[in-house]
């Protein structure tokens, strides 16, 4: 008979799938971002992001100038279906904005 050796137990990890075993990514929030464009102006941005998300003057300023001078910003966070609604209102406001994982 030959030499059986076992092999150490390990406990899965808890991103594990316990029917497939393979390794699954923890669940993060989406992030709608908006990317710097050539036409629109910055006071128009502004007001998209308060009539849109209901910021305030101050964070809507913050944020068109994070667009501005970082050339992106991301405006709203959560599930992938909501997300993908705010990219295509912001569509429909003519500004540039992409979905993706935070």
């Amino acid at each position: 008979m030959g030499l059986v050796t076992a092999a150490p137990h390990t406990a899965p990890s808890q991103t594990a799938d316990p029917d497939t075993g393979y390794e699954l990514e923890p669940d993060r929030p989406w992030v709608t971002i908006v990317h710097n464009d050539p036409v629109n102006l910055m006071n128009y941005v502004t007001w998209v992001f308060q009539q849109l998300f209901g910021y305030s003057k101050d964070k809507a300023e913050l944020l068109m100038l994070d667009v501005h001078h970082k050339g992106r910003a991301v405006v709203s966070c959560g599930a992938r279906e909501r997300m993908e609604y705010d990219a295509s209102c912001l569509h429909g406001y003519g500004l540039w904005a992409t979905v993706d994982k935070s």
